[in-house]
Parts: C-alpha cells; sequence; structure tokens
C-alpha cells in the first residue's frame, strides 16, 4: 500500500497534476502537547513543547568544533517525547516549524557514542522546510560510555536503543506528532547521517525498511564490530613494536604518499584519488630529514615499519589481513598519533568499545594489549556484537521493494572510518543481490576527510540529489562537489572520476571510468 501511495504521488507530481510539495501547512495555533501513542514495548512518561523563536539560531563551541549561526530559520514548535522500556529514559525530539513546511520529515542522526543532535542539525533541517526527528537513545553524549554497562554487566536494552531501536522508534513518534500537530500525515520521509548518523541510516534500510523514503547515510560506521577494534590498530601497533612515531613524521609519510601518487588521476591537486592503488613505500623516507617543531628528525628503519603495520591495517597469526588499514594520503594522527585534550592513547571511540563493551574495565590502558590479545578482542567483537550493531546485513531487498532510496559518499581520505569497510559492504549487497544502482549509490570523494573536509571536492547537495531522486525518479549519475575555488563531481562506486582535458579547476574536464 505505502508502495502504491508513493507511486501515485510521484506520478501526480511529474504530470503537474500537484505541487512538489505544499508552499506550507497550517498548524495547530500554538505550539502545544500532542497525544502520543507509544511503540510497541515502551510507555511514554511524558511529552512537553516548547516554542522556539527562530531567527538567528546560535550553537555551543565543542571541543571539536564550532559550528556557525544559521540565520532565518522560522519559529518552530519543539515537541520533548520521553518514553521507558524498563529503567531506561530515552528522549524524542521533534522540531516543527510553524510556517513553511514542505511536508517532509527529515531523521537527523548521531556521531560517536551520541544517537542524535539537537543543535545544528536539527535547526538545518527546519529552515530547509522539514520537520526534523532526532533521539538521545537514553545513553547520554558523544564520548561518554558510562552508560554500557551496569552492576558490571552489559547493559543490553540500553545498547539495542543505540544500536537500533531508538531511531525506529523516533520516526514512528515523529509521523505521529505531524500527523496530531498538522492534521495531516507527512509526505515523504528522509534519514540525513553521517559517521553514526550513516551506520544508523544503513540500520533502517536493514531493519526497518519502511520507515524511510530516502537514506543519505555517508561515512557510515557499518561494519561496526570490526572497524570499532580494528581502528585501536595503529596505537597497538606502536606499543607493542615499542616505538612511538611523533605526529611530525606520521604526517611527513602522508605527505610523501601523497607527492607519489597525486598524479596517478591524471592531474597534480595535492590528492591521492584511488589510496588502495598507491603503490608508495614507505620506506623511501628512510634517512630522510624533516622539521619537527624547529628540530631536524631522521626518519628511521622503526618509523617506515610502524607506517606499513599502519597502511596495511590489522591482521592475524598468520599475516592474513583482518580489516582495511588507513588509506595513504589519510592524515595518519587520529588514529596514531598524540590528540590533545583526549585522555589515554588511541582513537577514544575505538579505547572505549575495547575497554566497555569488550574487556568491561573502564579506564582500562589498552597500550598494555599484546598482539594476541588484540586479535583475540576483534574476533569477541564480532561474535558477540555484529548481530546486535554490526549494521552489516547486505540484504537490503526489503527496502528495495519498499521503494526505498539510499545514497552513500565516503571520503577517500577518511581518517575515522577508513572507507575500505564501507565498499566490501557494498560488494558482499551487490554479490548478494545482483544490480542495485537501481535503489542504492554508492559515491567516493577524492580528498575528503571524514564526513567532510580536507582538500577534495566537497559534495554540495547531496539530501537534495536524494529528495530528486525519490520524488522525481531522477536517479544520480554523479554528486555534484566543490571546493572553493573548482569543482568535480563524484562518481558512483566502483568508477572513479579521472582528469581528460580542460581546466582542472572545472568538474567538466574530468570523467567517470572505471
Amino acid at each position: 500500500m505505502r508502495r502504491l501511495t508513493k507511486l501515485l504521488a510521484t506520478t501526480l507530481l511529474l504530470t503537474g497534476l500537484a505541487p512538489l510539495a505544499p508552499a506550507s501547512a497550517s498548524s495547530t495555533s500554538s505550539c502545544a502537547t500532542v497525544p502520543v501513542t507509544a511503540p510497541a514495548g515502551a510507555k511514554i512518561e511524558s511529552v512537553d513543547a516548547v516554542a522556539r523563536p527562530g531567527g538567528t539560531v546560535t550553537f555551543p563551541q565543542t571541543p571539536l568544533s564550532a559550528p556557525p549561526p544559521i540565520h532565518d530559520v522560522p519559529a518552530y514548535c519543539e515537541i520533548t517525547v520521553t518514553l521507558t522500556h524498563a529503567d531506561d529514559h530515552v528522549k524524542v525530539v521533534v522540531a516543527l516549524p510553524q510556517t513553511g513546511w514542505t511536508g517532509r520529515l527529515q531523521g537527523v542522526g548521531g556521531s560517536a557514542y551520541a544517537a542524535g543532535d539537537t543543535g545544528a542539525p536539527l535547526v538545518q533541517a527546519v529552515k530547509d522546510g522539514y520537520t526534523a526527528v532526532t533521539t538521545d537513545a537514553g545513553v547520554l553524549t558523544g564520548l561518554d560510555t558510562s552508560w554500557a554497562l551496569k552492576n558490571g554487566e552489559l547493559n543490553e536494552p540500553l545498547l539495542t536503543n543505540f544500536a537500533t531501536r531508538s531511531v525506529h522508534e523516533s520516526a514512528v513518534i515523529a509521523k505521529s506528532v505531524v500527523r496530531k500537530h498538522y492534521q495531516r500525515s507527512v509526505t515523504y520521509s528522509y534519514w540525513n547521517g553521517c559517521s553514526t548518523g550513516g551506520r544508523q541510516g544503513y540500520s533502517e534500510a536493514q531493519n526497518f525498511p519502511d520507515d524511510y523514503d530516502g537514506i543519505l547515510a555517508n561515512a557510515p560506521a557499518v561494519n561496526w564490530s570490526q572497524f570499532a577494534v580494528a581502528t585501536l590498530w595503529p596505537q597497538i601497533v606502536q606499543y607493542q613494536d615499542g616505538h612511538i612515531v611523533g605526529n611530525c613524521v606520521l604526517d611527513a609519510f602522508r605527505k610523501a604518499a601523497i607527492e607519489a601518487c597525486d598524479a596517478n588521476d591524471g592531474v597534480t591537486n595535492n590528492i591521492v584519488d584511488r589510496p588502495d592503488r598507491c603503490s608508495y613505500d614507505p620506506r623511501q623516507l628512510i634517512g630522510k630529514t624533516i622539521l619537527c617543531d624547529g628540530k631536524e628528525v631522521t626518519v628511521t628503519q622503526a618509523d617506515a615499519d610502524v607506517m606499513r603495520k599502519i597502511w596495511d591495517g590489522p591482521t592475524d597469526e598468520r599475516g592474513r589481513g583482518l580489516w582495511p588499514g588507513l588509506p595513504k594520503g589519510a592524515d595518519p594522527i587520529w588514529l596514531a598519533g598524540t590528540l590533545p585534550g583526549f585522555p589515554g592513547p588511541g582513537f577514544p571511540v575505538a579505547a572505549q568499545w575495547v575497554q566497555s563493551f569488550l574487556l568491561k574495565q573502564p579506564g582500562f590502558d589498552t597500550s598494555k594489549l599484546s598482539y594476541q590479545q588484540y586479535r583475540d578482542l576483534f574476533r569477541q567483537s564480532i561474535r558477540e556484537f555484529d548481530d546486535v550493531i554490526g549494521t552489516s546485513d547486505p540484504d537490503l531487498s526489503a527496502f528495495r521493494r519498499s521503494g526505498g532510496k539510499l545514497i552513500t559518499f565516503v571520503g577517500t581520505n577518511d581518517q575515522l572510518i577508513p572507507p575500505g569497510g564501507t565498499l566490501r559492504y557494498r560488494d558482499q549487497v551487490e554479490r548478494r543481490m545482483g544490480y542495485v544502482n537501481d535503489f542504492y549509490r554508492l559515491f567516493t570523494a577524492p580528498g575528503v576527510d571524514h564526513c567532510f573536509g580536507g582538500n577534495g571536492a566537497q559534495p554540495t547537495n547531496p539530501l537534495g540529489q536524494l529528495v530528486d531522486w525519490v520524488e522525481r525518479g531522477k536517479a544520480p549519475t554523479t554528486l555534484a562537489a566543490a571546493t572553493a575555488d573548482s569543482t568535480r563531481n563524484l562518481c558512483p562506486y566502483p568508477q572513479i572520476s579521472r582528469y581528460v582535458h580542460g581546466d582542472p579547476q572545472v568538474a567538466s574536464s574530468y570523467r567517470c571510468t572505471r
């Protein structure tokens, strides 16, 4: 029935018998609470409503970012639904614009160990004419995993919330709130997330295929059970080999790889387009002198050995690869270096996964793990948690049948979630389902870091292209992308963008090839 309804709506849109979306929608005369039916297995604890004035909205600075103000935000009603399943308390926040609602719903994803975001992404969605929804899953904030254990044992209900349940329930609740507030249903629903938010989008496609018509899930933390351990590997290598490589030397290896492989795509632009085809050997830097904090440092054999292992990725006892390593050209300092302001060695997401979920010893010094202990933990993570949070099921047939569309982009310079895992997942989906470009398209972004940033062209409007695909049937052959002074379209995997002729700053000078 849902598919037939969407088909009818799309037919009306294409024939000009209906507008793309209503220019605005009337809401209740005031920002007030509405009755909410609890999802199965949950109980509603409270429903609160707060009128937000809109205008210019500012956001507090975090340790990692300072979101710029968002201007011209319409006034909106923020309804917070608190629900429980047992002894948890989950908040679902729904933001409903008082004017300019397009009939669309946007689910907003989280990052690290945060399940959602009530800051800039939520407000931006409201400005863009969406009703927006996000949830905290009852698990506090991004790098706080104190919720993981209860009386020394795994807190399985909260892990279930974080892994799958709360995002689904937030979609159900948001659609109910919309019906009560606007006196009409959502026309189209979209998911928008990166990193953890990307994983949540894939979880929705795999487990709750009717929740969203379109899913934008970028740099997704799929294969969580593997990547959350694999990204601790650079620290394991250094501590077990007894050789810590300084940030300056790590960066020298990155620059050397870029210099060696930059021109492989036909143009020199300080980007390694295909790290997997970059044959640069870190031993080539041995004996070179570099300047670090005003001091001359000579690169050693031990430095090169560590860098090689980091790029190769974790291995088993026989030297066989367990998971893809850091891509050449990506910033190695996040996973291998020293990060000011972060406690202990290692990428915090990886270290906390091992400490709290695998070892159940918060604060454990992961630098003391031997190679064998690390490999045992890698296998334990898959064995105990792949079915819970792995988000690695390649069967997306139910999402395809529902009429859903899925777009993902991954940066080839992703320094936090190496893109090899996502590319591997995409291959598994194709092996399982055959041709999937009719509903699922993955794009690689040369030179782009985790979610955004880096020297590469940044996607300019991927959500808009997803909307075009869902509502107009216009599938994206490329994703539009740009830097401050150039354009370059992103190609669908397994194609890559290669310079052909003309101005290298202009997208038309490139072609998508295999």
